[in-house]
């Protein structure tokens, strides 16, 4: 037996508002026979990773559900501190900083429980990263960092899987939408069409390489465009752009299409 995963969808073609189960096994068939026919579009199939490359992105996934909770925790004292009129520094949690906090002695028991909490679970997360950076390689380009790596290796799982720079740019979820007809061309906002928590590192690291990176080809190509001070509102619009290109480039240097001297990508 051979199984396939494939991508949720609605299976109602012409919005009938009528979902029963025989309906959707009986569409979910229909395009299972023209995808076994050739038909490589009928059904969108996900890749599944392996046991390995699923524990390796459980390990970063889980450090960043820590940091989140680490953030809710630290909002939550924030909030409970505005309550009395009082504004908490950002990281208020800290020993030195909770230690010259002038607070009420019933308000300062309050946010020492919270802070115990967001004590064990920040050992947690740095420990996790601590990990997961050991994992990275020695030579890695400047400002990109061990653990800006590890996690997007670890949420591809394999490079090698993708046969083109299309494949990859499509994994990330920053290509443009698009509605287009004819001689007429739309291009809108990106379609978000992939992989979150890759999108999100990717762009976190395209804003670094920007102001480290200035002979990356990408950043070379658009620095100008992104200094012009009368269109404020296309930086961000070219960060996503350089996002893009740097996930293409990243496949490239993982796969061996590319080294980083070519890329123009400074290795300390």
């Amino acid at each position: 037996m051979h199984n396939l995963v494939v991508r949720p969808r609605d299976w109602s073609t012409y919005g009938e508002r009528v979902k029963t189960d025989a309906r959707d096994a009986g569409a979910l068939c229909s395009s299972l026979d023209r995808h076994l026919a050739g038909n490589r579009g009928a059904l969108a199939v996900v890749r599944v990773p392996t046991e390995a490359e699923e524990g390796a992105r459980g390990v970063s996934r889980q450090r960043q559900s820590l940091v989140r909770d680490r953030v809710r925790f630290t909002l939550r004292g924030k909030g409970i501190a505005r309550l009395r009129g009082l504004a908490l520094p950002p990281e208020w949690w800290r020993e030195r900083t909770f230690a010259r906090l002038d607070l009420p002695a019933d308000l300062r028991e309050q946010l020492s429980a919270l802070r115990r909490v967001i004590l064990s679970i920040d050992a947690e997360a740095v420990a996790l990263t601590t990990q997961i950076e050991a994992a990275a390689p020695a030579a890695l380009p400047a400002y990109l960092g061990p653990l800006t790596w590890e996690i997007l290796r670890r949420e591809v799982g394999d490079w090698s899987r993708f046969a083109n720079r299309r494949q990859v740019a499509s994994y990330t979820g920053l290509c443009p939408s698009e509605h287009s007809s004819g001689a007429s061309r739309l291009q809108g906002s990106i379609n978000r069409h992939g992989n979150p928590r890759l999108r999100h590192i990717l762009v976190e690291a395209a804003w670094r390489l920007l102001r480290y990176q200035p002979a990356y080809r990408p950043v070379a190509k658009w620095r100008e465009a992104f200094m012009d001070q009368g269109r404020p509102g296309r930086r961000k619009k070219i960060v996503v752009a350089i996002a893009r290109q740097l996930a293409v480039d990243l496949w490239r240097l993982a796969t061996g299409r590319a080294t980083a001297a070519q890329l123009g990508l400074v290795v300390p």
